[in-house]
């Protein structure tokens, strides 16, 4: 079993023909310890010292790089035509303690009961779709205004 203790890249220079993919939940993104088994069979331990990002370089050989792939996920894509009503999204769902993911036009959320009854209270607009969800994050430098 292979050991990753630290990505080797943020991304593969190799064609796709190159790549061998480890797919895995974002969940696991925030974990130090867990295993995984690429699409080609082999097996790594992760005792991570630092995060690992999606489409991340674990592994290399002299034929291919190993790289993690999140797994899609179910979200509800709420079409967003206005600012306005994306505050609005944004806000309500961020009252709920839901992470968000903002595109042009909509907001994406994970699939919950209490995001659907959210929905149907609002009567907004969306779909479900199954996608590679990544959620906003607060950048390193953003602090609190009161010391």
């Amino acid at each position: 079993m292979m050991v990753v203790r630290q990505m080797l890249a943020e991304h593969s220079l190799r064609p796709e023909g190159e790549r061998v993919s480890l797919f895995i939940e974002r969940h696991l993104f925030l974990k130090r310890r867990w295993q995984g088994v690429a699409e080609d069979g082999t097996a790594f331990d992760f005792d991570l010292e630092s995060r690992l990002k999606n489409g991340c370089v674990i592994h290399q050989t002299d034929d291919a790089d190993y790289v993690i792939a999140q797994q899609e996920e179910p979200v509800f894509q709420i079409a967003t035509p206005t600012v306005a009503l994306a505050a609005l999204v944004g806000w309500k769902i961020g009252n709920l303690h839901f992470p968000v993911q903002i595109g042009e036009g909509f907001v994406r959320v994970t699939v919950d009961p209490m995001i659907q009854e959210l929905l149907a209270t609002e009567d907004w607009s969306y779909e479900k779709a199954r996608v590679v969800f990544q959620p906003l994050k607060l950048p390193p430098q953003v602090t609190s205004p009161n010391p």
